[in-house]
């Protein structure tokens, strides 16, 4: 009986300590089915070993395969079933063996529980219980059954990598568990069971007891060695990021045509017949959207719109955010997905509509796969997910009658936050802001226009939007491409050449290069227009553009023109002028040179005129030319003085906080660090906090309120935003703060340059012609 009590700890522990790897793995699994079946397998597998104990070792192993077999076909239905995937166990099962591997390294986190990402820890956990369970039990060497489950562990932490916090408590109770089943399992050797016989000699029991002191304290020392020598290695790792396994794994790929499908879009327009997709949108109240599809252009409604023609439903394929001056690209990292796809946060005071819709798949090629945006869940199709556009792929490629059922949540910002909100900057958007080098000159004076005379971010986009439409032609048959070249053509080729018209294409990748111009994060998006109900034909194909906004996200914005208007001449706002002009033209030489007196006349002059002395005249000349110049230079004294007067003290409290920020601006282009009229304010700022940089002490200067002038540019930046959002609102001592503010920095900044520039400071005529 105690025999019996004492096998007992040991199976346990092995169960308990194979089952902790399913719990260390299912932190980065969506619900709890695969702990529960990871814990089974580990259950089955040490009970098959106890169960067939005393049979021949050589058929434990085969039974058990066996068993496996059982639970691992009931684990994949029960995952299918789940899952909602269709098709017969028996392809299920050959499709999860053959990429159970890549696809668990290549899923999504958090994983849903698939065919595909159990198959491998559960056979992983079956095959580490049996070799446990038959060494420890069989083999009676329960510190070399622990080996498998010790395996199959840290195998669990390296799938998991950095995609989940420390196991610090799992890793806790496994060592336990491994501690107790090894006390419980420890029995008496031969020596000792002598030693404890009464009727032994003192001196062999003394014996006995030496012997074990001396194997107790070698075995702790040994212990206590390897401890100082590897526990600073281990301890150091506790801080440390791990490597994630799934760098190491190539992600699903697309084809290069759905890299960039922009170029997709003539071909589509030549045939608008061609039905591509049919879709059937159940709507919130559970009423199919009646009518058929839309071809783009039969309204506009506003860019903050998601529906910007009429009562449709926008369907996205495909989200371009890379731009090298040739072609746009979808640039994006696809990971495999199950049904349930990650949820974003909404923006605040934005609205949230659930769209499910049911698409059939008719001529359309490729691996991309259309849905509203965003995508929160598809059943019918086994897809890859790309978190940071929404955008899905089939990475087996699309077939005609291909059916699959996607839920989304179409988002809608609030509009009445667009007037205000600012743009991100820095790093995490680099690549939505970043402009190729080779931008046309005639593309930048555009920019540069625009957003001069538009400051806020969305009124940015707005004027580059309504540019667009206003002077611009909408075609079915313009050739494709939006390299450099292509759009300089479309937005200044003569129209009598085929200039100043193109598809949606050159429209939405006009909008979002003059909007990277202007500072605006943009991208292109490329998808179709449906009513909701019926087939999606190849003429509803279109792009548009959008930009990101902060606290609200993307936001689509609709540069096609309106419908039967006639589109103006981009001569009429464009004129094209050099930057920075000169003050005065110099003027032209005249054609023909000034005629020689004739020999008579000359000998006319009276001869006191030949009789001057020539320091007398060089002399006179020298004060004439030094009174003029110093005439030039106490006017342009004068008129620099009444300009920053004029600036500061004159017109409305709005007026003079606008003519102090430009008396900064002008201090930053006199200091050698010029800003771009395509900036924000408050990115003006950043830059004029980093140009203050005193060369010597005491050059530092401070606002009034006790504030550093660094600050006080801050305050200058939001007292211009609410001049341009909220002039009412500003006051008369708000005014004379911006006067004191400008006038501390424009001295603090001067007084770090250098002795010369200092002079030349008050007389630079450049503010004065400066636009």
């Amino acid at each position: 009986m105690a025999a019996a009590l004492r096998a007992v700890p040991v199976p346990l522990a092995l169960i308990a300590m194979t089952a902790l790897a399913g719990e260390v793995l299912g932190r980065v699994y969506a619900g709890p089915l695969l702990p529960r079946l990871v814990a089974g397998a580990a259950f089955g597998s040490v009970l098959v070993s106890v169960a067939a104990r005393r049979l021949p070792s050589w058929l434990v192993a085969p039974l058990s395969v066996l068993a496996m077999a059982g639970w691992t076909a009931w684990s994949m239905r029960q995952a299918a079933v789940l899952a909602g995937l269709p098709g017969s166990l028996a392809d299920v099962t050959v499709d999860a063996a053959r990429n159970g591997i890549p696809r668990l390294l290549t899923a999504m986190i958090p994983i849903e529980p698939t065919p595909d990402t159990v198959l491998v820890p559960l056979v992983a956990t079956w095959l580490a219980g049996l070799t446990g369970a038959e060494v420890a039990l069989r083999a009676g060497r329960v510190l070399a059954g622990y080996l498998p489950p010790v395996l199959l562990y840290a195998g669990a932490l390296y799938v998991v990598g950095p995609n989940a916090a420390p196991a610090l408590w799992p890793t806790v109770v496994f060592v336990a568990i491994a501690a107790l089943g090894l006390v419980a399992s420890a029995r008496p050797g031969p020596d000792a069971r002598a030693a404890l016989d009464v009727g032994m000699a003192p001196a062999l029991r003394a014996a006995v007891r030496i012997r074990l002191a001396a194997g107790a304290a070698f075995g702790t020392g040994i212990v206590v060695g390897l401890v100082a020598a590897i526990g600073p290695t281990v301890v150091a790792q506790v801080d440390g990021r791990p490597v994630d396994p799934r760098r190491y794994v190539e992600p699903p790929q697309v084809e290069t045509l759905d890299e960039n499908p922009l170029v997709r879009i003539s071909g589509w327009a030549l045939h608008p017949e061609q039905e591509l997709l049919r879709v059937r949108t159940d709507r919130p109240d559970g009423v199919p959207a009646p009518g058929a599809a839309a071809s783009p252009g039969t309204d506009h409604t506003g860019p903050a719109a998601d529906l910007p023609r009429g009562d449709g439903v926008r369907i996205r394929l495909a989200v371009l955010s890379d731009y090298d001056g040739v072609t746009w690209r979808v640039g994006a990292t696809y990971r495999n997905a199950g049904r349930i796809l990650p949820t974003a946060t909404p923006a605040p005071g934005s609205t949230v509509e659930t769209v499910r819709q049911e698409i059939t798949i008719g001529e359309l090629s490729g691996r991309l796969l259309p849905a509203v945006a965003t995508p929160r869940e598809v059943s019918g199709a086994r897809v890859a997910y790309d978190p940071s556009t929404g955008t899905l792929i089939r990475p087996e490629g699309l077939a005609p009658g291909l059916r699959y059922t996607v839920t989304s949540d179409r988002e809608r910002p609030d509009e009445n936050l667009l007037a205000i909100a600012n743009v991100p900057a820095g790093d995490p958007v680099a690549r939505v802001l970043r402009v190729a080098d080779g931008v046309p000159e005639p593309l930048r004076r555009l920019a540069a226009q625009l957003a001069e005379e538009n400051g806020a971010p969305y009124a940015r986009a707005t004027a580059v939007e309504q540019f667009l439409a206003e002077h611009y032609r909408l075609v079915a048959d313009a050739p494709s491409g939006h390299a450099y070249p292509n759009l300089a053509f479309f937005l200044f080729g003569p129209r009598n050449a085929g200039g100043q018209r193109g598809t949606s294409e050159q429209f939405a990748a006009a909008f979002a290069v003059l909007g990277r111009l202007t500072g605006l994060p943009t991208r292109v998006v490329v998808g179709f227009e449906s009513t909701g109900d019926g087939p999606v034909r190849a003429g509803a194909a279109y792009a548009w553009p959008e930009v990101l906004f902060d606290g609200l996200g993307w936001v689509p914005f609709d540069p096609l023109p309106r419908p039967d208007e006639e589109p103006r001449p981009v001569e009429e706002d464009f004129r094209p002028v050099p930057d920075d002009p000169p003050p005065s033209e110099a003027p032209e030489p005249t054609v023909q040179p000034t005629a020689a007196p004739e020999p008579a006349a000359a000998a006319d002059r009276p001869t006191e005129d030949r009789d001057v002395p020539t320091p007398v005249l060089v002399g006179g000349g020298a004060g004439g030319l030094l009174l003029l110049v110093g005439a030039v230079l106490l006017t342009l004294l004068a008129m620099r003085r009444a300009l920053t007067r004029g600036r500061l003290e004159r017109g409305d409290p709005g007026e003079r906080i606008a003519g102090a920020w430009r008396e900064v601006t002008d201090a930053l282009r006199l200091a050698g660090q010029p800003v771009g009229a395509d900036l924000a304010a408050t990115e003006v700022a950043v830059r004029a906090r980093h140009a203050f940089e005193p060369t010597r002490p005491g050059a530092a200067a401070t606002s009034p309120g006790g504030h550093g002038v660094a600050a006080g540019i801050d305050e200058l930046a939001d007292l211009l935003n609410q001049v341009g959002f909220a002039p009412s609102t500003v006051t008369g001592e708000q005014a004379v703060q911006a006067k004191g503010i400008a006038q501390a920095y424009v001295d603090s900044l001067r007084a770090t340059r250098s002795r010369w520039r200092r002079l030349l400071w008050s007389i630079h005529p450049g503010p004065l012609r400066w636009r």
